[in-house]
């Protein structure tokens, strides 16, 4: 009988190790801004590091806002996100990279944000090609010099 309790207490603390990663991840957020310390239609904060499993929440503070990743700026895998204008979304970000993410309505005037997932020692090559537009690839460039 001892033998089963011991071969049952092994096999749950086996099975609690196995998911104790999930329990450990942890939620962050992002306020989508008319006017922030960064200046107008901005993300704060702009540059996130999180662990891979982490989860998102993108938080319209100020209305007219959304929050969806760019295609080609995210890595090979990770599942893409749109958010609706004016209202919350969460993503869980499971594969580790770099994510360029935008606010669809102000793309233009520059309002984007990047999250790094893991440990990147620098951006992949072609992060930043394609059409972006020039005040959005401004603060890229500056969100990038965090790396």
């Amino acid at each position: 009988m001892f033998k089963h309790f011991n071969l049952f207490s092994a096999s749950v603390l086996a099975l609690g190790l196995g998911f104790g990663g999930a329990a450990f991840a942890e939620t962050h957020e992002v306020k989508m801004l008319n006017k922030g310390d960064a200046g107008k239609m901005i993300f704060e904060p702009a540059f996130l590091q999180i662990a891979a499993g982490d989860t998102v929440v993108f938080v319209p503070t100020d209305k007219s806002h959304n929050a969806e990743s760019i295609k080609g700026m995210m890595p090979e895998g990770a599942e893409t996100f749109k958010g609706k204008v004016s209202k919350e979304v969460q993503a869980t970000f499971d594969v580790e990279g770099l994510y360029g993410i935008m606010c669809k309505p102000h793309y233009a005037m520059g309002m984007v944000m990047t999250i790094e997932v893991g440990d990147a020692a620098a951006a992949p090559e072609g992060f930043l090609e394609g059409r972006i537009p020039k005040k959005a690839l401004a603060r890229f460039e500056e969100q990038l010099a965090n790396l």
